[in-house]
């Protein structure tokens, strides 16, 4: 079968590839892949900034088919519309496997980085990481559970109320994501971004966010103070990845305000504003990933329509055609962008 498979690490080293059908063993569901989303990490993979466990069939976001159960497995069944989370092995011994906090196993395999993914026709999940789809949940939105999980993760790690103004920096998918899952938790919800993010502002008012700012044309700050008298915003959700943005997200805060960090950054090290935590008494969060607790909760928000995640797909391509995808994604043009399998 073809795969689109990450073969060494550095810039590009994207190759599809022929590889062999996966079988289902023991605990396993073998998954026809029917959509598979491209997520920023795997940007970030592709241009050399994230390491995966090389050669390796990059794709952690997807939805499918049962087509084959392996022993032991009596939960799913051929037929069954399903997605997985991103984890395949896990040690199942350390303190955080023990509290089902598995995206913190050191020892941790996942889907798409150490294990086989999805950007080709079938690929093989342990049956614990398999979800059933809901009846509303289609297979487009279906394989973007994953990121709607990450950003679920992330409301997690902190304290949202109703009326709180929460500012999401970073207007990509998994901006858009948090923004529409702190709105269903009762935020009025900012989301942010440059002038070449219009068309991803733009969708963020339609999905009923009440402001969409473009921080190049207008004053931020002075937004967030008038809205909250001087205050400054109750919550904010970094998710770009960029560092100006972080630095600025902090100073948007008011005193005892809560930073959450969802975005991956490209480099390692980023200067904080230690003063500005203490003086302000502002609590900084990291969310990692997603973990079991995350995936339930995140096909409800679909199901019910609290989240649309289809309207978020603006292109489509199969995995033959990475350039294209690639481009869409860089020119801002996109805001998501599915993959799907060739035979």
């Amino acid at each position: 079968m073809k795969s689109l498979v990450k073969t060494d690490h550095g810039y590009g080293n994207l190759e599809l590839q022929d590889k062999p059908v996966p079988e289902a063993g023991k605990d396993q569901v073998k998954i026809e892949v029917k959509y598979a989303g491209i997520c920023g990490s795997d940007i970030h993979t592709y241009e050399g900034h994230y390491k995966v466990g090389v050669p390796v069939t990059l794709g952690h976001e997807f939805s499918g088919v049962v087509v084959d159960v392996g022993e032991g497995v009596t939960e799913f069944k051929p037929g069954d519309r399903v997605t997985s989370e991103t984890t395949f092995f896990i040690c199942g011994e350390c303190e955080y496997c023990l509290t089902k906090d598995y995206n913190l196993c050191p020892y941790r395999k996942g889907l798409g980085t150490q294990q086989n993914g999805g950007f080709a026709k079938y690929l093989v999940a342990r049956k614990d990481s398999v979800h059933h789809l809901p009846e509303n949940v289609d297979f487009k939105s279906a394989s973007m559970t994953e990121p709607l999980a990450c950003t679920h993760h992330a409301a997690e790690k902190v304290d949202i109320h109703d009326g709180d103004l929460a500012v999401v920096i970073g207007p990509g998918p998994i901006g858009l994501f948090m923004a529409q899952v702190a709105k269903s938790r009762g935020a009025k919800v900012m989301i942010t971004g440059l002038t070449n993010d219009k068309v991803r502002l733009e969708k963020a008012l339609e999905l009923g966010m009440d402001y969409a700012v473009d921080t190049q044309k207008e004053d931020i700050n002075a937004m967030v103070n008038e809205l909250t008298n001087g205050y400054g915003a109750d919550i904010v959700f970094e998710c770009s990845g960029a560092v100006p943005a972080a630095r600025q997200g902090l100073g948007l805060l008011r005193k005892k305000g809560q930073y959450c960090q969802v975005g991956l950054f490209s480099k390692p090290e980023v200067d904080f504003d230690l003063e500005k935590i203490i003086q302000r008494e502002i609590r900084v969060v990291g969310s990692r990933s997603q973990k079991p607790a995350d995936w339930e909760p995140s096909l409800e928000l679909m199901n019910s329509g609290k989240v649309d995640a289809k309207s978020l797909v603006t292109h489509e391509f199969d995995i033959t055609e990475w350039d294209k995808a690639y481009d869409a994604i860089k020119s801002g043009e996109a805001i998501k962008v599915l993959l799907t399998p060739v035979d």
